[in-house]
């Protein structure tokens, strides 16, 4: 076990009991009174099409879960979809990311770079080896958010 997912393991507990829980829709929905229909789903396809495995059931409607892997766009959710609830032509970017100052090592000059290694886009900037922040490139996918051991990385600004 290396260092960082070592004290991840410690920190992880602690943030679950932490977090407060926002609800966010996977990025193929026109409306958010569509997810009403999905009480009606009895096999819930979206969670199994999910390669990702971020899909989850809460309320009886899908949302995402970041606290372990992130959004690819594969679309896969939504070609499952059979109730008319996420459609392929309503794709977007997820809200984008913030990092809260206080919460990130790095702001706290401790050498931490998980959210960039991890960022599929290129999102994040440092100024050197420390005060990283997000970048335009953001698209709210999520990877960085389950590997930051401190949870500084929380859902932004709608797009």
């Amino acid at each position: 076990m290396e260092r960082r997912e070592f004290f991840t393991a410690l920190i992880r507990p602690i943030q679950k009991e932490e977090e407060s829980k926002t609800l966010l829709r996977p990025p193929y929905f026109f409306d958010e009174e569509d997810f009403e229909k999905c009480s009606e789903c009895e096999n819930k396809a979206c969670v199994e099409a999910c390669e990702e495995d971020i899909i989850v059931i809460e309320e009886g409607r899908p949302s995402l879960d970041f606290s372990e892997s992130g959004c690819t766009f594969c679309d896969e959710c939504a070609k499952a979809c059979r109730l008319d609830v996420l459609h392929l032509e309503a794709k977007r970017l997820l809200p984008k990311l913030t990092i809260d100052m206080l919460g990130c090592l790095a702001w706290q000059k401790t050498i931490c770079s998980m959210c960039k290694d991890v960022c599929l886009d290129n999102a994040i900037d440092f100024a050197g080896l420390f005060n990283p922040e997000i970048n335009d490139k953001c698209t709210g996918c999520g990877f960085c958010v389950g590997v930051c051991p401190t949870n500084a990385i929380r859902m932004g600004e709608e797009r």
